[in-house]
């Protein structure tokens, strides 16, 4: 079941990118009729996500990384990781969030809609607009967002273009600032109180 969504969402922002370069807007613009003829390869789209043989690499895709095992990066692991300087950490909320409810320190802004495309970016254009050198396929990516949706949707768009070592932090935002907050290092244990 998850997995599913999962593929969808991808599909969403990876075809997204195809329909707007193909000239016909954004994804929403289109009519609900149309989206699905120009994902499964019939009708007019010209995009390099239109064909049948995309679908089938994209099943593939997905059935891959349902079953690759834990990406996930706890609270502890980021901040080591962050400390040694070894990741590149992509939030991928949109900048009036950050800029409302703050960011984790040593991330980079890169919202859920430009991901795909800031992933397939020239390095010139990356370090222009992202004030960061372009990561390489073989880098350590790890996402974040507010809770952990949206950033296990850039993880798999990542996974699907080729960052094989691409990560989450699922607890996203939300669980940095509570354990910042509270200078916590480990997740709290509720204990129930004894009866009498």
């Amino acid at each position: 079941m998850y997995c599913r969504q999962l593929k969808r969402a991808a599909f969403y922002l990876i075809t997204q990118r195809t329909a707007v370069a193909s000239g016909r807007g954004s994804w929403e613009n289109l009519p609900a009729g149309r989206r699905f003829p120009l994902l499964l390869g019939s009708g007019p789209c010209n995009g390099p996500f239109c064909n049948t043989s995309y679908l089938k690499t994209e099943k593939l895709m997905v059935r891959r990384f349902c079953t690759a095992g834990n990406h996930d990066v706890s609270y502890k692991a980021l901040k080591d990781l962050l400390q040694s300087g070894t990741i590149l950490l992509i939030d991928v909320r949109e900048k009036w969030e950050i800029g409302e409810y703050g960011k984790i320190p040593g991330s980079i802004s890169i919202p859920l809609g430009e991901v795909v495309e800031a992933l397939q970016m020239d390095p010139v254009h990356f370090k222009e607009r992202y004030n960061q050198d372009m990561p390489s396929k073989s880098d350590h990516l790890v996402f974040s967002c507010m809770a952990g949706v949206r950033s296990k949707q850039a993880l798999y768009a990542a996974k699907f273009l080729g960052f094989s070592r691409a990560q989450e932090y699922a607890g996203g935002f939300k669980e940095w600032a509570e354990y910042e907050s509270s200078g916590k290092e480990r997740p709290r244990i509720i204990q129930h109180p004894k009866t009498a």
